[in-house]
């Protein structure tokens, strides 16, 4: 008898929790469409804004060990970002891009030219935070430093666009690479630049150190903000916020741009260059914006994590850093910020800490010694064949994908083949 009376109980409990669940569902759905749709992303923000603090008290996850350190959490954003960039020329206007590497390099050597004492013969302060006033060299302010990267990046984007848009599928993809190729080539032979002497890139070596970010003492003695982020103590928290705001930014434009007359041309061209010229939109010119708008964010990107790194060096921008930045795409769903944004923040973790977390699992589990990041393209390309398998469009594709996907791969036979008479 007690247990037909617990049985109720229990059912009458979970018969009010459902009741009040809908009670919540119901005044959720109340509230206008624009509060719903800023929900979600507002807890998101203030969710990653505030990672740092309560990063201590989240419990491991299953297989992955620690979730991610703040640290790794700014190489993540950097990576998104640069994720992103490329999902404007790939995702959007449907180019394939393999040489995007070209302008993370060129956003890092922007900053190593202008805020570091590469270039000995010159003393040019400006803004420059945590340097000595004596040092030699181009120190800038590392936030004019960004800017000024982004918009080198971006020229460097329209001058290899202009003579390689014109061509279409498997060679533009053949020319990107090769102009990928070019960029880490340069970086590392570029202490001899074309035989004349003039050290550019400092060869093999790399240029370091930057100059670190910060705000400087004005802000710091009316804000608190701190005036140099590697004096303080939880430094690495600004690194992280900094990149949480460039990634926010990259957010905003890459949104504000697919939903712009230029975005409608890029998918468009996507979907049909022949159609979209037919119906006016001019092809090289689009195509080179979004060439020089992915570039853009590129550059802000290798900026930042040049600054972040207090260096850079040429074996950070070789061809496998293209595809890498890719795969993030193609994971998270081309054309979907968010999915975008999912996949590049997964592939990221797994690449700085997650592989290695992995490994030490199996390894404690079942007794053996293997080391797991050794394998991480191969884990990586295992990954992309099963997405190609079983879920083509991605994580989080774009609803116009996704159609394209479901309507589009029902193989059925031709009208006519179907009502042919018989015989």
């Amino acid at each position: 008898m007690s247990s037909t009376a617990n049985r109720r109980s229990e059912w009458r409990s979970q018969v009010s929790e459902t009741l009040r669940f809908d009670a919540i569902r119901a005044q959720w759905r109340r509230l206008p469409r624009r509060v719903r749709g800023a929900a979600l992303p507002t807890i998101v923000i203030a969710l990653a804004f505030l990672y740092p603090y309560y990063r201590t008290w989240l419990p491991d996850i299953p297989i992955f060990g620690d979730v991610p350190t703040v640290d790794t959490g700014v190489t993540m954003l950097i990576y998104m970002m640069m994720a992103i960039g490329l999902n404007i020329v790939v995702g959007y206007a449907g180019l394939l891009d393999l040489g995007y590497v070209a302008f993370y390099a060129m956003g890092a050597y922007t900053a190593a030219w202008f805020a570091s004492p590469h270039f000995e013969n010159v003393h040019v302060h400006a803004g420059a935070i945590g340097v000595n006033p004596k040092a030699a060299g181009f120190h800038v302010s590392i936030w004019l430093v960004v800017v000024v990267a982004g918009i080198l990046s971006a020229i460097a984007g329209i001058l290899i666009g202009l003579p390689t848009l014109r061509l279409r599928g498997d060679y533009l993809a053949i020319v990107t690479l090769g102009f990928g190729e070019i960029m880490p080539q340069i970086a590392r032979n570029g202490d001899n630049l074309f035989g004349t002497g003039f050290n550019l890139t400092n060869g093999a070596q790399g240029i370091n150190p930057i100059d670190p970010p910060g705000f400087g003492a004005t802000l710091n003695r009316w804000l608190g903000l701190p005036e140099d982020f590697l004096t303080v103590s939880n430094g690495i928290n600004f690194f992280y916020w900094t990149a949480l705001v460039l990634l926010l930014f990259t957010v905003f434009c890459s949104v504000r741009l697919r939903d712009s007359r230029l975005g409608r041309a890029w998918i468009a061209i996507r979907e049909d260059e022949t159609a979209a010229a037919a119906m006016g939109v001019p092809l090289m010119r689009t195509k080179t914006w979004a060439y020089a708008a992915g570039a853009f964010f590129g550059g802000i990107a290798g900026a930042y994590y040049a600054a972040f790194k207090s260096g850079t060096f040429p074996d950070d921008f070789f061809f496998n850093i293209s595809v890498f930045i890719l795969c993030m795409v193609i994971l998270g769903g081309m054309g979907n910020v968010w999915g975008v944004l999912v996949g590049g923040g997964f592939l990221a973790y797994l690449n700085q800490e997650g592989l290695g977390n992995i490994g030490q699992e199996i390894n404690k589990n079942l007794g053996t010694n293997i080391d797991v990041p050794l394998y991480q393209f191969g884990i990586f390309g295992v990954i992309l064949v099963v997405m190609m398998l079983f879920r083509p469009q991605g994580l989080i594709p774009s609803e116009r994908r996704k159609m394209e996907f479901e309507e589009g791969v029902a193989d059925e036979p031709l009208y006519d083949v179907r009502h042919a008479p018989d015989g």
